[in-house]
């Protein structure tokens, strides 16, 4: 009786060990598993905050894009000005739309006879709508009818106001070979006269005149 009793406590703890080990075993098999399905969550939350960060990216793209652009600015039914460039694109950025020009751009101002008074010509240039003006960037070059040569980095024309402006170096060929530099310029459509701050100037002098001789 004492063996059978000895016998069935061996089979209870040989039980109770197969048990533990299954235990064991299922714990690590299943750990696994959920480890990946919480790598699969984190991925699956990263997907949505890149694709949230791509169509937020979306919307800043263009909203649309031309070539060959030719536009004509009129006032009170008359042309002013008509503006040329190879490549335009028209972004939206929220609450502020503009035309940027990366390809470069040219403006012809005419008069009220549509006589060509002066062109402005640029490698880069962006026109902010709500602003009304143009900024040309980069190898600014604005000629008029007075023969001159205006050379800078940067011209901001104010449409409104219908003035150009400057804070950059400047440099203005006068025609007769006469040059004038400074820092900052002003003028209006006709680039007609430039006003020119800090200016210097190489001026070539008639000796017969400087002397006041025959």
């Amino acid at each position: 009786m004492v063996r059978i009793m000895l016998a069935l406590r061996v089979a209870l703890s040989a039980f109770s060990s197969i048990r533990y080990m299954r235990a064991k075993k299922l714990s690590v098999l299943y750990l696994p598993a959920v480890l990946i399905c919480m790598l699969a969550l984190s991925a699956c939350e990263n997907s949505l905050n890149d694709i949230q960060k791509i169509a937020s990216k979306e919307e800043d793209k263009p909203i649309s894009t031309s070539k060959g652009v030719d536009v004509i600015y009129s006032d009170s039914a008359k042309v002013k000005a008509r503006l040329l460039t190879p490549l335009m694109i028209e972004l939206d950025d929220k609450d502020k739309s503009y035309q940027e020009m990366p390809k470069g751009i040219k403006i012809i101002f005419y008069d009220d006879s549509l006589k060509q008074k002066g062109t402005i010509t640029s490698d880069y240039a962006i026109r902010l709508e709500k602003e009304n003006t143009i900024t040309f960037r980069r190898n600014v070059v604005a000629t008029n009818s007075q023969g001159e040569t205006f050379k800078s980095e940067e011209l901001v024309y104010d449409q409104t106001n219908k003035k150009l402006t400057t804070t950059k170096p400047v440099e203005i060929n006068m025609g007769n070979g006469d040059i004038m530099q400074g820092v900052g310029a002003t003028s209006n459509e006709s680039l007609y006269p430039w006003h020119i701050e800090q200016s210097t100037g190489v001026f070539h002098v008639d000796e017969k005149q400087a002397t006041g001789g025959p």
